[in-house]
């Protein structure tokens, strides 16, 4: 009988052209499945928590897959994905669900972390964004807590996308300094693709003195791509957690 399992990991996402399969890159997807039909020696279907664009990086991320029975007790499986994934990709554990449980779709909240450095740091240059501006982060606050007071964030999401609404639950935005980085913090129910780094890129027009926080408000309100700020590099962006509900979970 088929099982599900859900799989935690991270990745630096540097190397791939995001989480998805893509017909002309490589992908995160594509290198985490054929590890597992590798060592299960069956064809495997992954389906992760969500999408991350190229270059984007995950701290935590989940994906579901099912297989005939329990896991393998002649070795552990977290551990044997682990020798035979490359260096930028990690299993953390691999637990049981119920079978109808989603990766996706019984996500309750997702939480994703933007990364600036205001200087030059070499060991940052492809895990956080370099910006040499100077920038008013009280103010960015003051913005980024209006969020929470709406619901269509239409002006943050990637033009023509496939969503059947843009209706979001932000519960958490803000920055916060944590020794040489600045760090902006987002946590909501799902995310439209490409609305951290719209959101950010509104946000850094606020800390630039180019908009003020009542006119961040009025890019929210009016529902327009256009008149938000442009989006900001991939290569800041971290997924950092995804919860469920607990009775998904096999104990």
């Amino acid at each position: 009988m088929k099982k599900r399992f859900f799989l935690y990991f991270s990745y630096n996402g540097t190397a791939y052209h995001g989480w998805q399969i893509q017909p002309n890159g490589i992908s995160v997807q594509e290198v985490l499945t054929k590890a597992l039909c590798t060592i299960l020696r069956t064809e495997i279907e992954v389906t992760g928590a969500g999408r991350t664009d190229s270059g984007v990086h995950a701290r935590l991320m989940v994906a579901h897959f099912d297989m005939e029975g329990d896991l393998p007790t002649q070795f552990d499986l977290a551990a044997k994905l682990n020798s035979l994934l490359p260096n930028d990709i990690a299993v953390s554990k691999i637990v049981g669900v119920q079978p109808d449980a989603h990766a996706r779709f019984d996500a309750t909240s997702r939480r994703y972390e933007y990364h600036i450095v205001t200087s030059k740091d070499v060991f940052k240059t492809k895990l956080a964004a370099r910006l040499s501006d100077k920038l008013d982060f009280e103010a960015m606050n003051e913005a980024a807590a209006t969020l929470k007071e709406y619901r269509d964030f239409t002006s943050f999401s990637k033009l023509h996308n496939d969503a059947r609404t843009n209706n979001c639950v932000i519960t958490h935005a803000g920055w916060t300094q944590q020794g040489s980085e600045w760090v902006f913090t987002i946590q909501a129910d799902r995310f439209l693709r490409n609305m951290v780094r719209a959101v950010v890129g509104t946000l850094l027009e606020v800390g630039r003195h180019r908009m003020s926080a009542s006119e961040f408000r009025a890019v929210i309100l009016a529902q327009d791509r256009c008149k938000a700020g442009a989006s900001v590099p991939a290569h800041g962006l971290y997924l950092v957690d995804v919860q469920y509900p607990n009775d998904i979970f096999i104990r």
